[in-house]
């Protein structure tokens, strides 16, 4: 059975997604160039994921060690994901299946090291 904490870590991870996007999107609309403006969507996007999983996830202060491994974790679900999606591009030519298959695993991952590393 899926645990109320990781219900809201998915959501929080939505949000998170739907924060780095949105300020991707108006930055470009406002004429910032794409590459800029989908790095800044993304740095917004994971101060906020950091954030949100802090304060609400798991109800901690926030901490440079957490900060510190919070950001290894980060590191460690995009290789992963590179991982995944490198693997399904080379055996089936499905690089999106690669991608899509990888979000279930980055996120179980993420939950799992944050619960019992990041935040501990």
């Amino acid at each position: 059975m899926v645990s109320r904490q990781f219900s809201i870590f998915v959501m929080m991870g939505i949000a998170c997604a739907v924060i780095d996007i949105g300020v991707m999107q108006l930055l470009i609309w406002a004429g910032m160039y794409y590459l800029v403006a989908t790095t800044v969507g993304f740095a917004t996007g994971l101060i906020a994921n950091f954030l949100l999983h802090t304060h609400i996830t798991f109800s901690k202060s926030y901490s440079h060690g957490a900060l510190m491994r919070f950001m290894a974790v980060v590191l460690l679900n995009y290789v992963l994901t590179l991982l995944t999606v490198s693997l399904f591009h080379m055996w089936l030519n499905m690089t999106l299946l690669g991608k899509l298959l990888s979000l279930p695993l980055v996120a179980v991952n993420g939950f799992l090291l944050s619960k019992h590393w990041v935040y501990r």
